[in-house]
């Protein structure tokens, strides 16, 4: 986690952040968030292997066009896993509710 952290706030949000809207939503605890610590991390392990020297030329356009924009788009989305948190603040989401397997 230590080294997602770092990425994220040294390399990620500097580069790609964009400015927080409520059609853009991002959550200052983001690590609050397992969906999106779960992508995150997918994320963060995309670029280390597609940015390695031996992924070839074409490695990080491929990162560019294939993990970071379909992810940040998600992330981002209104509906997203930051829903309900501000650039203020976040706020915790509830899970769906659900019932006991009947068998």
């Amino acid at each position: 986690m230590e080294g997602l952290t770092t990425w994220v706030h040294d390399l990620l949000l500097p580069v790609y952040g964009r400015e927080v809207s409520s059609s853009s939503p991002w959550c200052p605890q983001w690590w609050e968030h397992l969906e999106a610590v779960a992508q995150l991390h997918a994320l963060w392990m995309a670029w280390q292997e597609l940015t390695d020297p031996g992924a070839g030329m074409t490695g990080p356009a491929v990162w560019h066009r294939d993990y970071l924009w379909p992810l940040m788009h998600t992330l981002r989305d209104p509906n997203g896993p930051f829903a309900g948190c501000r650039a203020g603040g976040h706020r915790p989401k509830g899970m769906p509710p659900t019932e006991p397997y009947p068998g």
